[in-house]
């Protein structure tokens, strides 16, 4: 009888500690599993190419995030986020094991202080403006910056520190420093990322900034050279809900410093979504000028569907014509090439 009174009190007290480290603290684990067919005409020397491809509407990913009370208004959260190809099995981001997103910081009355591998106001800016949400075969990244915004620095910074502040009124700012952690050069691979936006109702303007030193351009980008340049962008964008369909602005402006050489290149979006019966049709047009090259410029069309299924699957489907001028390449594996982009898959969030 006194074991059985005993096991319940301890039954008790573990049951009350379990409820107030539950009331304290919160961990969720999410995740999104995408996969499709894609064809590509002209983006490699390929030519005509359908293959099955992870991650087209929203890349796949498994992520944990959590948050701790620590009292006085003061909390502790991180987010890792781990990326990974579903058609292969492979890790995504350059086979990092958390490449999407790794960090821990503080937040408060006085905003949020981040430190780790994360995403910049680049990247959150175009997402809030693209119709396509950076995915899909109308990815503004693909465009911008002559390619730029779907590589890193433009899209991840590592060893960054951010601060945002709290929303007062809409408006948000967000200001960060990527340690560049070359000895003896401080400036070396140092990254300076600034953000603000404005959300309120039906609006919605966003603005980012982006210094990066000393980096090595990709080879995608063969318009802005080769080998190492600092890296600087601006891009400035916004969306009108209309309530029957929502409009889309984004402009940018990218130079790529070498040498004492300069390439700038200057990025346009005009587009629209909107819901028709219960799924939303996109569109956008994209121009992309490199202004020191002469016949630069890139302009790519593109048209989208998303059905949902349910609140967690939804279908897809989207189609993007990229045209070059003589002096270019984007999504194509030769200057002056034009290329095609067709996608259908499906997309479960949980």
């Amino acid at each position: 009888m006194k074991k059985s009174y005993l096991s319940l009190l301890v039954a008790g007290a573990l049951g009350a500690m379990a409820a107030t480290a539950s009331a304290q603290t919160n961990l969720t684990i999410y995740g999104i599993v995408d996969a499709g067919l894609v064809y590509d005409k002209n983006f490699t020397a390929a030519d005509n190419n359908w293959r099955l491809e992870s991650g087209q509407h929203s890349g796949s990913r498994i992520g944990f995030r959590g948050t701790e009370s620590l009292g006085g208004g003061l909390s502790a959260s991180f987010t890792l986020e781990n990326g990974f190809n579903i058609d292969t099995g492979t890790l995504g981001q350059g086979n990092r094991f958390f490449g999407r997103q790794a960090w821990v910081g503080l937040n408060g009355g006085f905003g949020a202080v981040r430190l780790g591998r994360q995403q910049t106001p680049v990247y959150h800016a175009l997402l809030a403006v693209d119709p396509f949400s950076i995915n899909l075969a109308g990815n503004a990244q693909r465009m911008f910056g002559t390619g730029l915004y779907i590589t890193d620095p433009f899209l991840r910074t590592d060893n960054t520190v951010s601060y945002t502040s709290p929303n007062i009124a809409g408006f948000t700012g967000t200001l960060g420093y990527g340690f560049g952690e070359v000895a003896g050069d401080r400036s070396a691979q140092r990254q300076l990322v600034a953000g603000a936006s404005y959300v309120n109702g039906p609006i919605n303007v966003q603005f980012a900034y982006h210094d990066a030193n000393t980096l090595t351009l990709p080879a995608t980008t063969a318009a802005l050279g080769t080998g190492v340049a600092d890296l600087r962008t601006a891009f400035l964008g916004g969306t009108f809900d209309f309530g029957v369909a929502k409009a889309h602005l984004g402009f940018a402006e990218t130079d790529a410093e070498q040498a004492g050489t300069t390439r700038d290149s200057r990025s346009w979006l005009v587009g629209a979504s909107a819901p028709v019966g219960t799924g939303t049709v996109l569109a956008s047009f994209i121009r992309n000028d490199v202004r020191d090259i002469a016949a630069g410029e890139s302009d790519q069309i593109a048209l989208g569907y998303i059905q949902p299924l349910s609140k967690r699957t939804n279908v897809y489907t989207s189609i993007s014509y990229t045209e070059n001028d003589p002096g270019v390449r984007l999504n194509a594996f030769a200057n002056g090439e034009n290329s095609r982009q067709f996608n259908i898959g499906v997309r479960h969030q949980f």
